[in-house]
């Protein structure tokens, strides 16, 4: 037990002593969409995970607040703090509007409604006149962040948008570990009886979705910011599909296994791009041999092998 907890530390020493070098090994632009999806697929999984609510529509929130960060940072030429707070503000409030009109249903149904509303997102983005419609926002300028840090310099990018992720992380580890996180748990393990002890849970649900709105448009702006892009590829459905594929992969019952499920999906798209239309299809057997041997996810399968040979410790790894 006690060389587990000092290779853990030893580890994350090792990655803090690594960051400031890791964008002189690794193409920083690749390192900053992988960072982007990592806090989307934590941010989805806030639902999916521990409130037991499928959404199919989170394109909604990660597209659109990348468009609204795009039109405040080109058309407006405002700082781009404002342009990502803006973005942030814009999906929390649609997520809470889902929210309030998901919750009526659950199940299948629920996620239906997301998939239809995050549909008509879709097309209201389609003919929106600033938005480019096919060919997307373009070029979207990054400017300088709160003028002192030159966004241009994708140095200076990286480290801002590695404190936005690990911030976001963050916020998401203490949603899950709070009060807060325990009633969304008790929601999704059995909501009459949770209704029952007296708790609203129309307004716990709304919460919760306007809370991974929020943190997933945070990811969406930042993706902006990086590509100088918003396209209509970030608020279809396909994306809401890659969210759930990540999450899934990565183990959906513990705070940081989508972030793996979502390094796995970014790398295979990446380094296998060469092969066009073939890395769908990579990507669909790395998934099939993952659910069929990992059935709890790489995360849960790791965290659960931890725990069979150290017992004792098998209560704390099941929340890592």
């Amino acid at each position: 037990m006690r060389s587990l907890s000092r290779l853990g530390l030893l580890l994350l020493l090792a990655a803090l002593v690594a960051v400031p070098f890791v964008p002189h090994i690794i193409y920083p632009i690749f390192l900053m969409k992988v960072m982007c999806f990592v806090l989307f697929a934590c941010a989805f999984n806030l639902l999916l995970g521990h409130a037991g609510i499928v959404s199919f529509g989170h394109a909604a929130f990660f597209g659109s607040s990348a468009y609204v960060t795009g039109y405040v940072l080109r058309d407006l030429q405002l700082d781009p703090g404002l342009a990502i707070a803006a973005g942030v503000l814009f999906a929390t409030a649609l997520g809470g509007v889902f929210g309030a009109l998901a919750i009526r249903r659950q199940g299948i149904y629920l996620a239906m409604i997301t998939l239809a509303l995050a549909q008509l997102v879709y097309f209201s983005f389609l003919q929106a006149p600033f938005t480019g419609a096919e060919d997307g926002m373009q070029p979207i300028p990054r400017g300088v962040f709160l003028g002192l840090l030159d966004l241009n310099d994708d140095t200076n990018l990286y480290f801002l948008v590695l404190a936005c992720v690990g911030g976001g992380l963050w916020l998401v580890y203490r949603i899950v570990h709070s009060p807060f996180g325990q009633i969304l748990r008790a929601i999704r393990e059995h909501e009459p009886r949770t209704r029952s002890l007296g708790y609203a849970v129309e307004r716990y649900k709304i919460t919760a979705f306007a809370l991974s709105a929020g943190l997933s448009g945070l990811a969406g702006s930042l993706k902006c910011i990086v590509f100088r892009l918003a396209s209509l590829t970030d608020v279809h459905w396909h994306m809401s599909g890659d969210v759930i594929l990540m999450t899934v992969l990565g183990g959906m019952n513990s705070v940081f296994g989508p972030a793996i499920g979502a390094i796995i999906i970014s790398a295979l798209r990446h380094y296998f791009d060469a092969l066009g239309a073939w890395v769908t299809i990579m990507v669909g057997l790395v998934f099939i041999f993952c659910v069929l041997v990992f059935r709890r996810g790489v995360l849960g399968e790791l965290t659960h092998f931890l725990a069979v040979r150290h017992p004792a410790k098998e209560q704390k790894n099941a929340q890592i």
